[in-house]
């Protein structure tokens, strides 16, 4: 069996949950009985075959809402991996740094290009940060003070994950200068990004190799998965960007955040409309479940 789970950035009614049951119908994937998760919000309709068919006929179907089709056994992830930068926090942090330099739209140029999949990402990073030579070190704690903020649902996601048992990595292409203090924040268990050199007190224009890539993104997934003795199909991993792609293919749902198009196009899930306590309701978890301290 398989479900199919609308959840609403604003509200759903009983008649989308009927209208849902309808389309999967027509399309013959012989739906059950819709049930709402939480009354207005998020709602499941069981269907028996055809899960492309399914998110075929249901995604863009219904007014700001997210459709996540997967299959019913497993919901419930065991690990969460995911991407920081316009991810976990609303900002790319490169581009911030760069606009305590100064040179935030060219910077920014790059960055774009990058999550688009149309540069290589080690290249482009290296490229951006020998731009940052000479910014004083004093930049990265203004930046992570004043710029970057934790995207909404992120906390009850991680903590509710690991409540119920989830191992949780951020793992990010930026910087361990921030990735460090989000992840704690947040609640992840552990964090993984790239390392800016320093000297002096100011940034030497380099990253320490080897840089955290795509590559480096799946094989932690994989890893992980190997650890922790894990069925692949029980993995969730997230985020935005080209540099996503491995890892969201490789997981159990792989969900593309208010992704890039190439990132959207490739995703088991997409999120367009909610935020990142949407994949708490995918999982199963109605708010007088999660946690939030």
């Amino acid at each position: 069996m398989f479900i199919a789970t609308l959840i609403a950035a604003e509200r759903i009614g009983a008649g989308d949950i009927s209208a849902a049951a309808d389309r999967l119908a027509a399309a013959g994937c012989a739906p059950g009985a819709g049930a709402w998760i939480e009354e207005g919000r998020a709602a499941d309709v069981p269907f028996a075959h055809g899960p492309d068919l399914a998110r075929g006929v249901l995604e863009g179907a219904f007014a700001a809402t997210d459709v996540v089709v997967q299959p019913a056994a497993g919901r419930a992830k065991r690990l969460l991996i995911a991407d920081m930068d316009s991810t976990m926090i609303t900002v790319e942090c490169i581009d911030e740094l760069a606009d305590y330099a100064g040179i935030k739209p060219q910077i920014a140029e790059v960055t774009e290009r990058a999550m688009r999949g149309e540069l290589d990402f080690a290249a482009a990073l290296d490229a951006r940060v020998a731009l940052l030579k000479g910014l004083g070190e004093d930049a990265i704690e203004r930046c992570l003070a004043e710029r970057v903020r934790i995207t909404p649902g992120a906390e009850a996601l991680v903590k509710t994950m690991r409540a119920n048992g989830a191992e949780t990595i951020l793992i990010s292409g930026g910087f361990t200068r921030f990735a460090e203090p989000v992840a704690r924040r947040i609640g992840f268990g552990r964090a993984i990004a790239n390392r800016l050199m320093i000297a002096d007190g100011v940034l030497d224009g380099t990253v320490a190799k080897p840089i955290v890539d795509s590559a480096t993104k799946e094989a932690t997934l994989v890893e992980a998965i190997a650890t922790l003795a894990l069925d692949p199909a029980a993995t969730l991993a997230v985020g935005d960007g080209a540099n996503d792609l491995a890892m969201i293919r490789r997981a159990g749902l792989g969900v593309a955040f208010h992704a890039k198009p190439i990132v959207a196009a490739a995703a088991g899930a997409r999120i367009d409309h909610g935020d990142l306590s949407t994949l708490l309701y995918a999982q199963g978890y109605a708010r007088d479940r999660w946690v939030l301290e």
